[in-house]
Order: C-alpha cells, then sequence, then structure tokens
C-alpha cells in the first residue's frame, strides 16, 4: 500500500497536477477574463499592506527561482564549481533567509485579511484559502531545513533533484527517489503539487499576469503635474 501511494503520488500525480494548472488556465482565460486579477484589497485599508506584500512577493520570487534551479540543475552541471554537500548548505542557507522574509510577509497578509472586518467582508473563499495553503506550505518547506542537516552529505537533495529531472523529462522511476525520503519532504512536494492543481481557481493566475515586460519598455513615461 505504502509504494503504490508513493508511485501515486511521485509518480502520477505530479502530471495530473501540471495538466490542470495548463489546461484550467486556458479554460478560465478563455471563458471568465475578467475574473483573470489578484483583487487587491490596498483601496480598503492600506495599513501593512506595503510592507507585507513587498516581503511576501520578495521571499516567494526568490524561493521560487532557488527550487527552480536548484532541482533541475543536473548534478554534474553544479559539480564543476561546488560539490553536493555545498550546494544543500547553500540550499539550506538561503531558503532560511528568503523563507523567514517570506514568512513574515505572509503573516502580516494574513492577519491584515482575517482580521479587518472590510477585507474579511470582501474576501471569498478561495482569498483565504490559499493563503493559508501558502501559509502551510512556507512552514513545511522551512521545516525541511532541520531535515536537510541530518544528511550533510547531501543524499536528499540529489534524491528530491533526481525525482523533479524524471519527472519533467518524462523518465520512469521517478516516485523510486523519495521513497525513503523524510515525511516532511514527502508532505512538502505533494502540498506543492496540490497547489498547482488550484492554480487556475484561485487568484495566483495573476502570476501569468505579471508586467514584466514595463522592464523593457522603451522611451520615457510622460507624467502630467495636477495643474
Amino acid at each position: 500500500m505504502t509504494a503504490y501511494l508513493n508511485d501515486f503520488f511521485f509518480g502520477i500525480y505530479p502530471y495530473l497536477a501540471i495538466a490542470t494548472l495548463v489546461l484550467g488556465s486556458v479554460l478560465r482565460y478563455d471563458q471568465d477574463p475578467y475574473s483573470w486579477k489578484a483583487g487587491s484589497s490596498q483601496l480598503l485599508r492600506s495599513k501593512g499592506m506595503r510592507v507585507g506584500s513587498n516581503l511576501f512577493h520578495v521571499g516567494i520570487i526568490l524561493l521560487f527561482f532557488g527550487h527552480l534551479v536548484g532541482l533541475l540543475t543536473p548534478e554534474p552541471v553544479y559539480h564543476l564549481v561546488m560539490s553536493a554537500p555545498t550546494k544543500q548548505l547553500m540550499a539550506m542557507v538561503a531558503g532560511g533567509i528568503f523563507g523567514t522574509i517570506c514568512f513574515i510577509g505572509m503573516t502580516i497578509l494574513l492577519i491584515r485579511r482575517l482580521t479587518d472586518p472590510r477585507i474579511r467582508a470582501t474576501s471569498s473563499f478561495a482569498d483565504i484559502m490559499i493563503l493559508l495553503v501558502l501559509y502551510v506550505q512556507l512552514i513545511l518547506g522551512l521545516a525541511t531545513i532541520p531535515a536537510s542537516a541530518q544528511h550533510p552529505d547531501g543524499s536528499s537533495m540529489i534524491a528530491l533533484a533526481n525525482w523533479a529531472q524524471h519527472i519533467v523529462t518524462f523518465r520512469s522511476g521517478a516516485a523510486d527517489f523519495v521513497l525513503h525520503e523524510p515525511a516532511v519532504f514527502k508532505a512538502h512536494i505533494v502540498l506543492g503539487l496540490t497547489i498547482f492543481v488550484l492554480f487556475p481557481f484561485t487568484r495566483l493566475v495573476h502570476v501569468l499576469s505579471a508586467p514584466v515586460k514595463y522592464l523593457f519598455r522603451s522611451g520615457y513615461q510622460i507624467v502630467r503635474k495636477r495643474g
């Protein structure tokens, strides 16, 4: 039974989650484009919004790209400049710093959304649910740091990277790499994949519309003073 669940959650569920993310996002954008927004509550109450939002976004963006590079960089590539234990130590330190930044920001945003009557009244179930899910996921991520410290040789990091690389390259046997890993790593992965499933049905879709093009726009912005 344990082997079956492991094969499902780490061999089949990743593809179900990715398919749901892609197809669900396309269908939502096509069928309900006016719901494609973050729904900012800053106009209702600005207190705590700027600090909390900035800390949250900076932390989560750095964590995302850290995970992306850390999991998908092949072992022979990073061995050109560092060993597996060194890479794991860097991941633990960076993850701890970025995770703490994100945790502070998310705590501010969560308290603000749950305790401010005006914001709570205009928040949907999905708004609160996805924030709580992200909060639990962040806590699980921080909890993996002590677990990683139990394997300073980098073995767990290598196993998780092999799992991710086998998934994205559609190779069989991916689930075998995480079969004997600590439960906190498995919970972190499964909840992360579940966030992919929830993505098209929540405010997270605004990530796909991030105004990156403004960073590379040409010309000056025209600003007119109020008379």
